[in-house]
């Protein structure tokens, strides 16, 4: 079995921005340990050569002392298992004797990272880069015998970039116990923290996170391929080679405050709707290019400059997972553009968002803005185009107006103007946006081939 490094799609953090980046994770395999037919263990390990790992963990535990010894000797690297006999009997109880270094290698009961965790993740706001900078640089400070010694290793958890506690030990693992165990004495709830820590994170450490109700882990090393498929299962975003002002982000990294530096619109997300069929098209229009970026690409960057969080509508995220954000599901697939507005609302964190379609390649930031700052508490806020026409793709809707939409797709009916003739909405005339260059172009989309090569010179 192979011990090259499996590449994976990530992203990176660098220069205020998150760009997409193949990286590669080190291996970590369990194998389940069958002797004389009770399991024991599992052995969590590297995954070559495990017949020797096998062998060198019963002959260290004292069952066996020669070859002579095994009267069966089975390793599946497939199913990651290991079926042996040995001569004379087992123990009726096993008393593991757990190292103090950087993790025992045996799991003999592991908290379910994968089930629905057991505390909220925090408030739904998200980290910023400097609070993950500034917490690996503080732990990098106490942890004075790290640095002397280079044997210690040490892991702290804070709140909003705020440490709260801190613990070193031989082992990476036993600090977060020590650090679970400072928490329940003092009374200090551990849910929606982040979690730095300096050792390389494994399935121990994120099973453990995942039970406190842990949000983000940062590292200063790479994490295995098995704690990002955990992270990502259990909602927490995993961070590793946090240093010299960047780093990579494995699991949710819509968690990560995207373009931090800009000046963002607060109680407003940012929501694409991707869940067209491009029919006219002929092929999915929010991958096509335009000065060589996808189209939805380019309204991503633009969104996620002006709001905290952008959503993708989507019933095919694996097409978008270049983009650092959230995708949510359009639940009433076939009824068209009001479905995907409906569930991109019924998401959000905030009260209001701004919708775009997926095949705007030109919108404007500050024509978004004027939107969001014009609509008071109507519940839809929607500019008219050049022609006098409602653009209800390009605009503000309120979570007042989800039990219209809602009534109207229950009706079976599939249009957004009959929300909006419904509704209390505030429609923003041509000459309020006039002194905003390029206002009119943000409402332009690419739904037909010419519609594009008219917009790019390409066919």
């Amino acid at each position: 079995m192979t011990t090259e490094p499996t590449k994976y799609s990530f992203f990176s953090y660098r220069d205020d921005c998150l760009q997409p980046v193949s990286a590669g994770v080190v291996s970590e395999y369990p194998v389940q340990l069958i002797v004389n037919g009770r399991e024991i263990a599992t052995l969590i390990g590297s995954p070559h050569d495990l017949r020797f790992l096998v062998a060198g963990f019963l002959r260290l535990q004292g069952f066996v002392s020669a070859l002579s010894d095994f009267e069966m000797f089975s390793v599946c690297e497939e199913f990651g298992s290991a079926n042996v006999r040995i001569k004379g009997e087992l123990p009726e109880r096993l008393k593991p004797v757990l190292t103090s270094g950087c993790g025992t290698g045996i799991s003999f009961s592991m908290p379910d990272a994968g089930s629905d965790t057991h505390f909220a993740r925090g408030d739904g706001q998200p980290v910023l880069p400097a609070q993950i900078f500034g917490l690996m640089e503080e732990l990098a400070r106490r942890a004075a015998h790290y640095r002397s010694h280079g044997g210690i290793h040490s892991a702290a958890i804070g709140r909003a970039g705020r440490m709260m506690l801190y613990a070193e030990d031989l082992g990476r693992h036993n600090t977060f116990d020590r650090i679970a165990g400072e928490a329940l004495f003092k009374g200090i709830n551990m849910a929606g923290a982040e979690l730095v820590t300096s050792g390389r994170v494994s399935t121990e450490m994120v099973a453990k996170a995942s039970l406190m109700g842990i949000k983000l882990i940062a590292s200063r090393t790479s994490p295995t391929d098995m704690a990002v498929k955990l992270c990502e299962q259990a909602g927490i975003c995993l961070v590793g080679y946090v240093r010299g002002g960047s780093f990579t982000v494995y699991s949710h990294p819509e968690v990560i405050e995207p373009f931090p530096s800009a000046g963002k619109i607060e109680g407003v997300t940012g929501v694409i709707l991707a869940g067209g069929e491009s029919s006219r098209m002929g092929r999915n229009k929010a991958l096509m290019e335009v000065d060589g970026n996808a189209i939805i690409a380019r309204s991503y960057r633009t969104l996620a400059s002006l709001f905290h969080e952008v959503i993708v509508v989507t019933n095919t995220p694996e097409a978008y997972n270049f983009l650092p954000c959230r995708k949510v599901a359009d639940i009433h697939p076939g009824v068209g553009s009001i479905a995907g507005l409906e569930a991109g609302l019924a998401a959000s964190n905030t009260e209001r968002i701004f919708v775009s379609a997926c095949d705007m390649p030109f919108l404007s930031p500050d024509l978004i803005r004027l939107l969001c700052h014009a609509s008071g508490n109507c519940d839809a806020v929607v500019p008219l185009n050049s022609e006098g026409l409602r653009e209800p793709l390009h605009a503000v809707y309120r979570k007042t107006a989800l039990d219209v939409m809602r009534s109207v797709i229950g009706n079976g009916e599939k249009s957004i103007l009959q929300v909006l003739d419904s509704v209390d909405t505030k429609l923003v005339q041509q000459e309020e946006f006039s002194s905003i260059a390029g206002a009119l172009s943000s409402f332009s989309n690419v739904n037909t081939p010419d519609e594009y090569e008219k917009i790019t010179g390409q066919k």
